[in-house]
Parts: structure tokens; C-alpha cells; sequence
């Protein structure tokens, strides 16, 4: 359907890829991988003509309906949010145009009569049309874009609102929802879960393992990559390399790969040395001028495997946090309730009472609106209760974290001076280690904040807070707008952690990975699970 031969594209002197190809067959489903900046998205507007390319080819067949959702959001009003997702249907709005124009040319033609053939070239086309059209789920439109939105979590009692009435956020999923409604032949996603809540994802994860077209997407999040792909593209070192298996067989084969890479490197620098130095020592010698060219010869023709850059990953070793009491936090019949504009109180949660134990790690879980946020700001004195208690045990001293932590950070100031600042005893090597943590290094780390992108501004600000002596970590969606690889950095930061964690995240993986308990906001009451993560999924779904 879809084929990159020997494309290379270069901006300026940086090359992204070069003599590369791959292919989107039928009903494949790819995972498109590599560092930031390494070209995936540039691939997906290479796809879609958005972008050319400086040689090679680029084959896409005839007729092949190509969906693309990007982080991009485009001008949307004037439409409901139900409309907005129906316009999105394209090649079903074409071809209703065209049934109706059929139709109305055959109700004509009782009038006027058509010639044999002409009614027959009318008829193949009406059928043709309408053939496609049930095929493209043109009569189901209308029930699909709302189960679609439904499912994005977008209620059906807010379907008919003005689609400008929506915040960012959620435009983003309505601008999703349209692409999904057009239920083209290839799907191109960039980052499809950024904004999506837990139940959410969960929902797109179904439907794109239904999904019977072609899927190429970018993911953040392993789990959802795992569940869905089953090739992976590497986007990495001026080159495109196709793996066949999922996100974790890809890792494993990625590893296995460098090894022997690195293995013929060295086998390759033995052989060279080798022929290097009986040149060296035989160059002056006329008896040995023949073998010595010979030997030159062989040395200009050998392609030198290259060994590509290694991402530097620093192991640093936060301070240890004063050790808090054994109760971290009491909640006793804790409710909230925000205010509407007429005055009328709308109840988030009531009746709420738990213990944080010192060393717990708890997921808070719960449905979009269930209250998950606004509990972690309840506890942290962030917002106040409306009744009931919240008391932070003997000792304790808190670390939060939350997407408006963003808001902190000094836009003129450099990462590095935005760190010292915040713990001026510290050492320049304290700081730059600190910063290498989190996969800052070399001159990178005198970046101004105002030119970081969302990620790099969350991982500045996770490095403030674990390099201060907390020791009850409070994080809401810290893994929004990060990498794999930050999420790993992250991870692996959180489980060295000498003290006690309460994080609300969208990312099955990193919840499995650190939690030990599950509290689930829902229904105005908290439900404690002792267990991990896979202990509450498999007490809950059925």
C-alpha cells in the first residue's frame, strides 16, 4: 500500500535518514520508534505529502484513504462536537455527494431517457458508490462518531455542545475522534494517549486492535505500544530499521543487535590494526610494494561499521530524606465540593478515610472526574476540604508535583541556574549530575527554560524536587508529555526513592512497576486495595 524506497532527507547539513525504506502493508499494525528529533514525525508528513524528500521513492496506491491525527490541533468552531467529528468523514461525505447525484440522475432519466450504455456506466457507478460507501460504514455514521466520542470520554449529554465551548485538551480528543470516524485504510497517529485518561486509553487500545485497517503510530506508553503493534520502525542514526515483534521484542532484539554490532566492530579495529601496521612497517621496503598496495587498496574499499552514539544515562544518588513518622497522612471523613457558578455545590468526594503508611507506593485511581487530583491537592494543603480532616504525620516533609508545577520554573533562567538556585550549597558536579539524571547533559543544561519543550520543563522540575530532602513524594501525571526513555529515568529515580510515594499516572507500566497499594476514587468514597496494580485489575475487571 504504502512503500519508502532509498528515501534520504537532510535539513541543511543534519541528516535524519538516508537510504532508508520500509513498508505499510495491509492490516499491519507498526510501532514508529527513535529518539526525539530522529525524523518520526517527519516520516508521517512524508507520508502524507506534507514534506518531500531529497531521493528515493515514495509509492502510495490509488485510492488509499490515509488518516493522520498529529499533536496539531487545527481552527475548530462553528459545529457541535458530534458535527465536528461527522465532517472529519471525507471520502463518506464524497462519496453520499455522489449516491445522491445518482440517484437523482436516474429519477431524471424517467423523464429523459438514457441510451443502454449510459444507464449501464450509471448503474456500475451507483453500485460502485454505494458498495463503498456501506464498506467505509457511511450508514452508520452517525451512531459510530458518537460511540467514538463516547469512548474518548467525550458524554453524550455534551455531544451537541459547541465544539469551541471544549478546552485544549479535550478539542485534542475530538480532533482524534474525527479521525477515527473517517475509518480510513491507514491510520497515521502521533502520540494518540497524550490527553487521555486511564479509561480512556484503554477504550482506543480495543478499537485499534479491531481496527481493520493499517495502523503507523508513535506511543509514549509501552504498555499501549504492546497490547496493539506487532512491527516496530526505528527511527535512529540516519537510518530506518524494521523489527518484527512488538515494543518489549524490540528492545530485546535492539540489545541483541548492538551486541553483535559491537562484537563485528571490534573484529573489524583487530583487522584494520593488523593491516595497518604491516603497512606501516613495510611501506619503505621495494620488495613489498605490491602486497603493500594490494593492502591499501583493500583498506579504501572496506565499509568501517560505524558504533552509533551512545545516550549517556547517569546513575545519581538522591540525598536521603530525614525519615518521617510511620503514618504519613490521615484522612478521616474527608469530603470536597467546588462551588458552580450559581452558587449550587457540586460534590467531588465525600466521606473519604485511609492511611498512608511511610514507604507506601500508591496509585490513586479512578474514572475521568472521579476526584484523583483534587484529593492529591486536598492532602497537600493545595486546596482546602470542605469538611472532614486530612493531617500529615510527625516528620514529614512533602514534595508535589502536578502539570501547573510547570509554572514554577523561571522562563529566563538557565536549567542549570534554575536547580543551583534552589539548593545553592550544592556543587557545580552535584548540579550537572543531577541534571544527567534526567538525561540533561554537555551544554544542554544551559538551555534556557523558556525554550524547553513540555517534557524537558517536567523533568527540570521532578530534579528540584527530588533533590530536596522530601520525603513524601506527591506526583500528579508525571509522566505527561515524557518519552519512553524520560519515563524510564523517572522510574528508576522513584523506585530508589527512600521514602513514601502517592501518584495518580495514565501509564499502566509505570503504575505496575511502582505500586504497592490502590486507592480508587469513585462513586464520592475511596476503596483501598492491598495490593499492586495487577492485585486492583484483577479484583476489579471481570
Amino acid at each position: 500500500m504504502i512503500h519508502l524506497t532509498g528515501i534520504t532527507k537532510q535539513y541543511g547539513s543534519r541528516v535524519l535518514f538516508s537510504n532508508a525504506s520500509f513498508q505499510v502493508r495491509p492490516n499491519d499494525k507498526i510501532g514508529l520508534v527513535g529518539p526525539n528529533g530522529a525524523g518520526k514525525s517527519t516520516v508521517f508528513r512524508i507520508i502524507m505529502r506534507h514534506e518531500g524528500i531529497d531521493s528515493g521513492t515514495v509509492n502510495i496506491a490509488d485510492k488509499l484513504v490515509v488518516g493522520y491525527f498529529s499533536q496539531e490541533v487545527g481552527e475548530m468552531r462553528g459545529r457541535s462536537a458530534l458535527e465536528e467529528v461527522k465532517a472529519g468523514a471525507g471520502k463518506v461525505s464524497d462519496l453520499a455527494a455522489k449516491i445522491a447525484e445518482y440517484e437523482a440522475r436516474l429519477q431524471d432519466s424517467a423523464e429523459h431517457p438514457l441510451s443502454d450504455d449510459d444507464m449501464a456506466t450509471l448503474l456500475d457507478r451507483y453500485g460502485e458508490a454505494q458498495l463503498e460507501f456501506e464498506q467505509r460504514g457511511g450508514y452508520d455514521l452517525d451512531s459510530r462518531a458518537k460511540e467514538i466520542l463516547t469512548g474518548l470520554g467525550v458524554h453524550p449529554e455534551e455531544h451537541n455542545n459547541p465544539v469551541e465551548t471544549f478546552s485544549g485538551g479535550w478539542k485534542m480528543r475530538i480532533a482524534l475522534a474525527r479521525i477515527l470516524a473517517l475509518n480510513p485504510d491507514v491510520l497515521l497517529m502521533d502520540e494518540p494517549t497524550n490527553h487521555l485518561d486511564l479509561e480512556s486509553i484503554v477504550w482506543l487500545e480495543q478499537w485499534l486492535v479491531d481496527f481493520k485497517g493499517a495502523l503507523v503510530m508513535t506511543s509514549h506508553d509501552r504498555d499501549f505500544m504492546n497490547r496493539i503493534v506487532s512491527r516496530i520502525v526505528e527511527v535512529a542514526n540516519k537510518s530506518i530499521t524494521t523489527y518484527s515483534g512488538n515494543y518489549e521484542f524490540y528492545v530485546r532484539e535492539r540489545d541483541i543487535r548492538k551486541t553483535q554490532l559491537l562484537a563485528a566492530h571490534q573484529k573489524q579495529q583487530d583487522m584494520l590494526a593488523k593491516e595497518e601496521e604491516f603497512i606501516a612497517r613495510f611501506a619503505a621496503r621495494a620488495s613489498h610494494a605490491a602486497q603493500v598496495q594490494s593492502r591499501v587498496k583493500k583498506l579504501d574499499k572496506i565499509d568501517r561499521i560505524e558504533i552509533p552514539a551512545e545516550e549517556k544515562t547517569i546513575r545519581f544518588d538522591f540525598p536521603i530524606p530525614p525519615r518521617s513518622g510511620n503514618d504519613v497522612v490521615k484522612m478521616t471523613n474527608l469530603a470536597k465540593s467546588w462551588k458552580r457558578p450559581d452558587g449550587t455545590l457540586k460534590p467531588v468526594f465525600n466521606g473519604v478515610t485511609g492511611i498512608v503508611k511511610r514507604l507506601d507506593r500508591i496509585a490513586v485511581v479512578g474514572v475521568n472526574g472521579a476526584g484523583k487530583s483534587t484529593l492529591l491537592k486536598t492532602i497537600c494543603g493545595m486546596t482546602e476540604a470542605t469538611t472532614g480532616d486530612v493531617n500529615l504525620g510527625a516528620n514529614v516533609r512533602l514534595g508535589y508535583f502536578s502539570q501547573h508545577s510547570l509554572d514554577v520554573l523561571n522562563p529566563q533562567k538557565s536549567m542549570f541556574d534554575e536547580i543551583h538556585d534552589r539548593i545553592p550549597e550544592a556543587t557545580i558536579g552535584y548540579v550537572r549530575n543531577l541534571l544527567g539524571a534526567f538525561a540533561f547533559s554537555g551544554d544542554d543544561v544551559y538551555k534556557k527554560i523558556s525554550v524547553l519543550s513540555g517534557g524537558e520543563k517536567s523533568r527540570v522540575v521532578l530534579a528540584t524536587i527530588l533533590a530536596s530532602p522530601v520525603n513524601f513524594l506527591v506526583l500528579d501525571e508525571p509522566t505527561n508529555h515524557l518519552d519512553i526513555r524520560s519515563r524510564e529515568v523517572l522510574l528508576d529515580a522513584i523506585r530508589n526513592f527512600d521514602g513514601t510515594v502517592m501518584l495518580v499516572s495514565h501509564d499502566r507500566h509505570f503504575l505496575r512497576s511502582i505500586a504497592n497499594r490502590v486507592f480508587e476514587v469513585g462513586h464520592g468514597e475511596l476503596r483501598v486495595y492491598e495490593g499492586g496494580y495487577e492485585y486492583y485489575r484483577s479484583q476489579t475487571v471481570h
